[in-house]
């Protein structure tokens, strides 16, 4: 779907309006960002006036401490959209370009209008449940034996293919850890992607990457932090591990910024999280650029309840399963809708390491108070 679709919008016929919710984690997750115990997240309705019973529903998951939009007048903004829903036009891409999750929680709301409020974004063997996507299992931070009892969690479910945070704890204990897993699964068995979310220091990294990659590691989420252009172009010219730039994307909206960065960062891989780059068509534009520099990517959510990742999972069965896409058949990293008590319910199912949609589940949206 390209911007085209809006054409059959008549914004001057909607209403519009907001609420927020806070997930509540079952365990508190651990990341080099410090321990999250609950995630505020905000949803806009949107209707057609003339026919209110049937709307859309968009999330606008900003991540405070990580999303480019994680800014004082947050909540204006979206109030000034949903309060002025009806001047909008197609091309609020560019209107909102500075708020990429509003512009995912719009784009999915009027997505999911057209579809008659079905929360259904595509007609593929994904939404009719006829396949499935398969996921990595995350391993969250923390002491070694919390570690090691989720692995073995994951190992029961059937996972191949794990992820696990580093970075918070001493680096010693870490690669304990990883070389016991390798004693137990070869890299043929076990899949291991480590993400550090920037804790390394541009000094120590090349360096780690060296002890990391005798572990036969598929790759390494952005090791040191991002805005470091330099010595992320040098780090990722001599790496002897896959690296895949995640929070490096994060703020880069314009297409332009977004071409000279891949034109200019070797990097093997890209984290692509719709909310933080602002939605599917802005995804698209970073895979159409990244294919065109020989760069791997897949699509990973960020702790939204299940109205964003059912949005985030159909647009990956539909982008992994196109025609013109040259990769991106491997484990997505869509495994976050089993961490909140208070999550929204709905007819996503995790059965192992795949996701899908099970179609004797339906929406229960009564937690949205708006």
């Amino acid at each position: 779907m390209k911007n085209e679709i809006y054409n059959k919008i008549n914004f001057d016929e909607l209403e519009a309006k907001w609420t927020s919710h806070s997930l509540e984690f079952k365990i508190p997750g651990g990341t080099s960002r410090g321990v999250l115990k609950q995630k505020k997240t905000w949803f806009l309705k949107v209707w057609n006036k003339n026919n209110p019973a049937i709307f859309g529903i968009g999330e606008c998951g900003m991540f405070k401490g990580l999303s480019s939009d994680d800014l004082p007048d947050y909540e204006e903004k979206l109030e000034f959209l949903s309060s002025r829903i009806s001047r909008q036009s197609k091309n609020f891409r560019q209107e909102f370009i500075d708020y990429p999750s509003l512009v995912f929680g719009l784009e999915m709301a009027l997505r999911d209008l057209m579809s008659n409020g079905q929360r259904k974004f595509y007609n593929n063997n994904f939404t009719e449940n006829k396949d499935l996507i398969k996921i990595n299992g995350l391993i969250w931070m923390g002491e070694i034996d919390f570690m090691i009892k989720q692995l073995e969690e994951k190992i029961k479910l059937g996972f191949d293919c794990i992820k696990l945070k580093i970075g918070s704890l001493d680096f010693d204990a870490e690669m304990k850890l990883l070389r016991s897993i390798r004693k137990r699964f070869s890299s043929d068995e076990m899949e291991i992607r480590v993400d550090a979310n920037g804790a390394f220091k541009p000094s120590e990294a090349l360096d780690k990457l060296k002890i990391l990659a005798d572990f036969e590691l598929h790759s390494i989420e952005q090791p040191i932090k991002q805005g470091q252009i330099k010595e992320m172009v040098s780090l990722c010219s001599q790496t002897p591990l896959a690296i895949a730039l995640d929070e490096e994307l994060i703020g880069i909206n314009k297409l332009e910024e977004k071409q000279w960065l891949l034109d200019n960062i070797p990097a093997q891989y890209i984290i692509l999280k719709p909310t933080l780059l602002g939605g599917f068509e802005s995804c698209e534009e970073w895979i159409e650029l990244a294919e065109a520099n020989g760069i791997g990517w897949w699509i990973t959510s960020a702790l939204e309840s299940n109205i964003g990742l059912n949005a985030i999972a159909q647009l990956t069965y539909d982008l992994i399963n196109s025609e013109k896409r040259v990769g991106a058949k491997m484990p997505q990293g869509l495994g976050t809708g089993q961490l909140f008590n208070n999550n929204i319910p709905s007819p996503l199912l995790l059965k192992g390491d795949q996701l899908i949609i099970d179609s004797n589940q339906s929406w229960d949206l009564s937690l949205l108070k708006f």
